[in-house]
């Protein structure tokens, strides 16, 4: 009997447990069904920061400065000094052309020059020098035979008053004196005239001879020097036109040169986006050949009637000539930087049914309700919210489509691979180029 006892004990007891067992795994389903029907989603919190209002367009490269040389005079090639690639300097000699005969006449001038100059110096040392004195040694030999002549005069008319002397010497000696006088002021006005005329006027002359003969060695030589072009800018020789022995005319092409240190993008930007566009802004020129730092530095103020856009200028750097002309390029100008604004994920962006976009936010009840909002500018994977939403809400990023209003969620924290994604994407500027471990753009 006491073992029959204790048997039945024994299975009373496992009848409980068993019972017990059976209750805990009913309420461990009822939760799990419970928490599979809250919608699993992710959500993040809306900040108030700034945000940049970003232009993106497609661009075409220009070189910063470019120069075709032309020839000024029509002769044959002697020798081309560059060639395609070749870096130049700005006043390199980029080609010769045959100038023998252009050699010569700069001789010849030369001679003339000289011969200009020693007139010039003869006219001004001696002869004017020699004509002065010639006239004032004129001047004193008619001055000494008037004082002779007169002296003579007066002596024949005393003795003719003492009746001395006949009368017909008195008067030869008259004449003698008055044609003395003549001689003295004819003497006097030559000497006046060279002073006054003459002399001036030699050296004048012997002056614009030699200025004439300067001027045409001056040319002479313009046109020798003509036969050695050179290059009016540095850059790269982009195209050579001419070979040795061919005939170069003038005004036509024989080498192109680009200087390509810097380079223009040029973008065609709408005339919406373009008015909040600055001279001066910011901006990352973005292709094959890596990610460049730029600025605007033109701003079209005509719209170009066939596309309806304005034409927009960046200019960057371009260390080791990577970029090339010619070549098409992504644009992205910060237009302006807008502060203290409320900005959340794209994602959080939902299509409403009434049309305009809408965000899911959900409360402190686990609760997703449904807000309209009005959205401005967007920066890759951020968007500004002009009106809708508070800073500290925490908006629907990931499991929102389909979410209906007020509904029940439970709030999951985001994947180890989707928040490396995130910070893939924080790190990505706008033109897709990976940033620094740092969060800089390279």
């Amino acid at each position: 009997m006491p073992d029959l006892l204790g048997i039945r004990c024994t299975i009373a007891c496992l009848l409980a447990a068993g019972a017990l067992l059976a209750g805990c795994g009913k309420g461990k389903e009822k939760d799990a069904a419970v928490k599979e029907a809250l919608t699993p989603v992710t959500v993040e919190t809306a900040v108030r920061g700034a945000i940049d209002h970003m232009v993106i367009a497609d661009a075409v490269l220009y070189p910063i400065n470019q120069a075709n040389v032309t020839p000024k005079l029509s002769a044959p090639v002697k020798r081309v000094l560059v060639n395609r690639g070749d870096h130049v300097r700005a006043g390199q000699p980029v080609a010769e052309l045959e100038s023998g005969d252009l050699a010569a006449a700069a001789n010849e001038s030369k001679s003339q020059l000289e011969q200009a100059q020693a007139a010039y110096l003869t006219t001004t040392g001696a002869t004017v020098p020699e004509d002065r004195s010639k006239a004032q040694a004129d001047v004193q030999v008619a001055q000494q035979v008037l004082d002779a002549a007169q002296k003579l005069y007066d002596n024949r008319v005393a003795l003719q008053r003492e009746g001395a002397l006949a009368q017909k010497l008195v008067d030869d000696a008259k004449v003698a004196m008055v044609q003395a006088r003549g001689q003295l002021e004819m003497a006097q006005r030559h000497l006046e005239a060279l002073n006054r005329v003459s002399q001036r006027e030699a050296i004048r002359s012997a002056e614009a001879q030699l200025g004439a003969a300067k001027a045409h060695y001056e040319n002479s030589a313009v046109q020798l020097s003509y036969a050695q072009i050179r290059s009016p800018i540095s850059g790269v020789v982009a195209d050579r036109s001419v070979y040795p022995g061919e005939m170069a005319a003038s005004g036509t092409p024989i080498v192109s040169i680009m200087d390509i240190s810097q380079v223009v993008a040029r973008a065609n930007v709408p005339v919406k986006e373009a008015a909040a566009i600055r001279v001066g802004r910011p901006a990352r020129l973005t292709g094959p050949d890596g990610d460049f730092a730029g600025k605007v530095t033109v701003v079209s103020p005509a719209v170009d009637p066939s596309t309806t856009t304005v034409e927009v200028w960046v200019q960057a750097a371009n260390p080791g000539e990577r970029l090339k002309p010619g070549g098409t390029i992504r644009v992205a100008i910060v237009a302006e930087t807008i502060q203290n604004t409320i900005v959340v994920p794209a994602a959080a962006l939902l299509n409403s049914d009434e049309g305009g976009q809408k965000v899911m936010v959900v409360g402190s009840d686990s609760v997703a309700h449904e807000r309209k909002v009005s959205v401005g500018v967007r920066q890759g994977d951020r968007v500004q919210v002009v009106s809708g939403l508070q800073e500290g809400d925490q908006v629907v990023t990931s499991g929102g489509l389909g979410l209906e209003d007020k509904a029940k969620v439970a709030i999951q924290q985001p994947k180890p691979e989707e928040e490396d994604e995130d910070k893939d994407e924080e790190n990505k500027p706008e033109d897709g180029k990976a940033k620094d471990g740092k969060g800089k753009k390279e």
